[in-house]
């Protein structure tokens, strides 16, 4: 996957690549079957019935995981929290479990990742589309691959006859020809099945995968089950073993992601997906927990050294404190306001002497260790065992820094109003 989501080419040829693929393998070997003289002959009428409805559910399947939205969120003008982070790019409160993806350009929730042979991403709303795709596809050519093997066995029974009784050149050719690109093409896809039908029964997304692989790199490095490290507000952030807590069990997992406890449904080609919930509840804005962490709300656990290059960074020396007063009004609550954020701006700084002095028990993770850990770039990107980072699953790693303070990133404007509309209600 690494590298393939930002090939120009990859973004404008995959999908045409895929339907001449599904209709080579579809139609130009039930031809092959038809005309040629490969035995046993022709498809019999219940084997083309049951190939055809199954590449139409596979065309269907696919068209869905195309076309259909990987989701939004829609915020009311009284939105005051959302858990999560602040996503920059969005200007918006980030949900749990969402990511800003670099290619659809807005925070996608549950996002899994984004597909280059779909040219969407793979969320909360797409996954069930996605999932019987695959299904549809691999089923697909686990038959086809049962029909060539029958060619070729009478092939085998036949080896010891004359040769100008078998079959043509033409048809051993296409024979050959559809028969590897079907093997090459069945174990990519059964790769992707496992893969996908991993992230269902575990209700854990790739990206979430690659946040537990970090997470445990980090705790085995650091040597020891929980440590504090300063944050860029002077105050200790604990970092300690976090659970991954959306596993709920295999039936509570599959039925959350495909949107309904009728397992019936969940293979139907016409079956819906999920949808996200308006107003700030429901689907996709928060999600269930199994309780096996000390509080709710801890995934995704932070890490260490990104906690440490951003207080270096002097995030707060950057801010246009002029701009951010300009573009709230003139009242003297919101001078105020703005004063008290300027002064904890500038314990900030103060407090970087601190930092540099700091030694923890943790050590930064680096390139020697079988190419696991941060790379020597000015920014920090982890990468797993594949060498894969989060860009590589589309995320868009600048929107994914680590919270240092639960409102480091949310603009003075908008914790004015939030204030605003806190105190309108309360006096209401």
């Amino acid at each position: 996957m690494a590298g393939l989501n930002d090939a120009p080419i990859m973004q404008s040829l995959a999908v045409p690549a895929v339907c001449i693929l599904i209709a080579f393998l579809g139609y130009f070997s039930q031809y092959l079957f038809q005309y040629s003289s490969l035995k046993p002959g022709p498809l019999s009428a219940s084997e083309t019935t049951v190939f055809n409805i199954l590449l139409l559910s596979l065309w269907f399947t696919y068209y869905k995981t195309i076309t259909v939205d990987p989701g939004r969120y829609v915020f009311t003008d009284k939105v005051i929290e959302a858990e999560g982070s602040w996503c920059k790019k969005c200007s918006a409160p980030k949900p749990a479990r969402s990511h800003h993806c670099q290619h659809c350009g807005r925070c996608i929730p549950k996002m899994d990742h984004h597909c280059p042979w779909t040219a969407n991403c793979v969320s909360m709303t797409t996954f069930p589309h996605f999932l019987r795709f695959l299904v549809f596809a691999n089923t697909s050519l686990w038959i086809l691959g049962y029909l060539l093997w029958q060619r070729f066995f009478a092939l085998w029974e036949s080896r010891h006859l004359p040769a100008y009784l078998g079959p043509t050149l033409q048809a051993l050719i296409g024979l050959a020809l559809t028969s590897l690109i079907c093997l090459f093409t069945s174990l990519a896809l059964a790769i992707m099945l496992v893969t996908t039908m991993k992230s269902w029964l575990f209700n854990c997304t790739m990206i979430e995968g690659w946040q537990i692989e970090r997470h445990d790199a980090v705790m085995e490095r650091g040597g020891q089950d929980w440590w504090d490290i300063n944050g860029s507000d002077g105050k200790k952030i604990r970092v300690e073993r976090v659970e991954f807590p959306y596993d709920l069990g295999f039936f509570a997992n599959m039925s959350q992601a495909m949107g309904s406890s009728n397992f019936l449904l969940w293979f139907f080609p016409l079956s819906g997906s999920p949808k996200v919930g308006k107003g700030g509840t429901g689907y996709g804005w928060s999600w269930e927990e199994n309780g096996f962490n000390r509080n709710e709300g801890m995934w995704p656990p932070p890490d260490p050294e990104k906690i440490r290059r951003a207080n270096r960074e002097w995030p707060a020396g950057r801010r246009d404190f002029k701009a951010e007063l300009r573009n709230a009004d003139t009242t003297e609550e919101q001078k105020r306001a703005f004063k008290e954020r300027q002064l904890q701006d500038m314990q900030r700084r103060s407090h970087l002497l601190a930092e540099l002095e700091e030694v923890d028990d943790y050590d930064m993770l680096n390139e020697d260790s079988d190419g696991i850990g941060y790379s020597s770039d000015p920014e920090v990107h982890w990468r797993n065992n594949d060498g894969e980072r989060l860009q590589d699953y589309g995320v868009d790693e600048e929107t994914e820094f680590a919270q240092t303070t639960e409102d480091d990133d949310v603009p003075l404007v908008e914790l004015l109003r939030r204030r605003n509309i806190l105190r309108t209600e309360c006096a209401d």
